[in-house]
This record gives structure tokens, C-alpha cells and sequence, in this order.
């Protein structure tokens, strides 16, 4: 008898992408009414009606530079890129301009192709790099996505952190952490933090930026949500609908 389990697989597969697909569209479109019509400052649109926003989606760290290690071996440079995408996802769903810093695996210290040898210059080329992407067209707006980790276990939460040079930066990291907390993480009580020389693109970005620190990987309940696709795709929405609000 034919083993017809494989194609039955592919299509069971592909038709959970296509449901997946419609209900991240769906919901994003209920999201970005939502934004539309609040009656908040924070929903309010930030750039001229008819200028093209696009959103910078910065995956942080990539290739030798891991980021932060889990005690499982998780690293924090493949939990950002997951993400990442899949922010980057509804919001191209939902009409955006989206330029994501990198899709794979990589740092981009080459990525303009300043030097012949980056040797010790790989992590500054990095970073500026990602800055330069998101600042050299106008009405940007740059969201860094990463982890993060702490001695103690028992810390948990999502963090946001702000530019200090763009009044707006403020505004989008309060909803981010005001939509998390009303959807995620009703726990969360952490405040948003102005960002110091320490965070490189933010210090210097110009254009509206926060950096968003999405979990910590040294708590163990965390960890297993952030490694969960579903959590994940969760995660990913509801961040679309704290920032949509300033690019429509």
C-alpha cells in the first residue's frame, strides 16, 4: 500500500501556514483600526499623511556574535531573528514598508563594504551599520529586537528602551509597554528606560527608535515562552499594534 503519510503532512503543514497567515492578517488589521480611533497621544499618527513610513526591524546580534547564552544552549541571537521576522511579517501583511537589518544568521560589519580587514573593528562596523540602515532614508522608524539575561533567575519581564533624541522614541516605547502589559504580561510593572552611551544606535539615532529587550533568558518559565512559536507570533502582534500607531 502507498505511504501516503508524507503528502498528507505537507498538506496538513501548509494548510496551517495559510490559517496562520489569514489570522495574523486579520488580527492586525483589527489592531491597526484599534490604533486609528483611540483616543490617546500615542495613536496619534506622527508623520505628514502622505509621507512613506517604513519600519526598520533590527534582529539584534547574528553570526559569531551570539548575544546572550541560555543554560540550555538557547542563543539570543536566533530567538531575535525569529521574532524579528515575525514582526516583520504582519506588518507587510497590514500595507508597510518594512527593511529588515538582516534575515539570516550574520553580523553586518561588511554590509557596506568600508573595509578590506575588519579585524577587531567587527562589532563597531555592526552597529554602525544598523544605524545607518535605519537613518539613511527619511521617515524611518527603527525597532531593535533582543533578549535579555541577568545572574538571578527570578527576574522576568519585557524592557523597553527609548532615543533620547527623538520626542516620539518616548511615546512608542510607553505603548509598547502599556499593549504588553494589557496583553501579555499583566505583571509587568517595569518602567521604560532612556537610553545612555551604553546603547549605541539608540544614543545616536535620530530618527524615533527604541530597542525592545523581549524576556529574560536566564529565567526558566520565560525562556520556554519565548522559545515558543506561539508565544512568539503573540508577541510578535501585539508589538505591531503598540507601534503601527505611528507609521499610518
Amino acid at each position: 500500500m502507498k505511504n501516503d503519510k508524507p503528502i498528507f503532512y505537507t498538506i496538513r503543514f501548509a494548510l496551517i501556514s495559510f490559517i496562520s497567515a489569514v489570522m495574523i492578517f486579520l488580527i492586525g488589521f483589527a489592531f491597526t483600526n484599534h490604533m486609528k480611533n483611540a483616543n490617546s497621544s500615542t495613536s496619534l499618527p506622527v508623520f505628514n499623511e502622505n509621507d512613506k513610513i517604513r519600519f526598520v526591524i533590527d534582529a539584534g546580534h547574528g553570526g559569531e556574535d551570539a548575544g546572550a547564552i541560555a543554560e540550555d544552549g538557547t542563543l539570543e541571537k536566533d530567538l531575535n531573528l525569529s521574532i524579528a521576522k515575525l514582526l516583520g511579517v504582519v506588518l507587510e501583511l497590514n500595507g508597510n514598508e518594512v527593511v529588515m537589518t538582516r534575515t539570516t544568521d550574520t553580523l553586518l560589519y561588511d554590509y557596506y563594504d568600508d573595509l578590506e580587514d575588519y579585524t577587531g573593528q567587527k562589532k563597531v562596523y555592526d552597529l554602525r551599520n544598523r544605524l545607518k540602515i535605519a537613518s539613511e532614508k527619511e521617515n524611518s522608524i527603527y525597532v531593535g529586537i533582543h533578549m535579555n539575561k541577568f545572574s538571578m533567575s527570578k527576574y522576568s519581564g519585557l524592557q523597553v528602551y527609548y532615543s533620547p533624541n527623538n520626542d516620539i522614541s518616548y511615546n512608542m516605547a510607553d505603548s509598547v509597554k502599556t499593549r504588553v502589559k494589557e496583553c501579555l504580561q499583566p505583571d509587568n510593572n517595569r518602567g521604560i528606560k532612556r537610553a545612555d552611551s551604553s546603547i549605541y544606535i539608540l544614543n545616536h539615532a535620530q530618527i524615533p527608535a527604541v530597542l525592545i529587550e523581549c524576556g529574560f533568558l536566564s529565567n526558566e518559565g520565560e525562556l520556554a515562552l519565548l522559545k515558543s512559536q506561539e508565544y512568539q507570533c503573540s508577541l510578535a502582534i501585539t508589538l505591531f499594534s503598540s507601534i503601527i500607531g505611528y507609521g499610518n
